[in-house]
């Protein structure tokens, strides 16, 4: 089985309101679609949230012998996981300038969620036209839109 995974995350201000959205499409045609933000929290967090909820979402009895494709348009993300991780692992979570890993909290939880898991990643250039890349950017947008205009003091 074969399983498609589109994510962004978008921040007004950064940090300042943010959201994300997730499209997850399967072989049969099928797809799920969500959305999720913050009202204070950064671009990157907003990233890493996509694909997290992405990944959270997904339940099947074998995931071993389901591949997996995450597409996002973050860098960040996509080399974080694929490169980084594994020196970050291996310093206790510690950068290369010996500072603390930013985001932390959630790149221990993506981690995770990859585990036993056969996935391929992919990196898109953003708002270039990728169709599900701006629906994802604007499920995004429309998270921040609602938290911004739906804030109660």
């Amino acid at each position: 089985m074969k399983i498609r995974i589109f994510s962004d995350g978008a921040c007004s201000g950064n940090p300042g309101p943010g959201g994300w959205g997730t499209i997850i499409q399967y072989e049969d045609g099928s797809e799920k679609v969500m959305s999720g933000g913050d009202k204070q929290t950064t671009n990157n967090r907003m990233e890493l949230m996509a694909v997290i909820e992405g990944l959270k979402k997904i339940k099947l009895e074998d995931e071993s012998s389901c591949e997996i494709d995450i597409v996002t348009d973050s860098k960040y993300v996509k080399d974080g996981i694929t490169v980084w991780i594994q020196n970050w692992l291996k310093n206790n979570w510690t950068s290369a300038m010996r500072k603390p890993v930013k985001n932390q909290d959630l790149w221990k939880e993506l981690y995770a969620l990859t585990l036993d898991k056969n996935i391929s990643w992919f990196w898109v250039k953003g708002h270039d036209g990728h169709p599900e890349n701006e629906r994802c950017d604007e499920l995004a947008r429309k998270r921040i839109f609602y938290l911004i205009n739906n804030t109660y003091s």
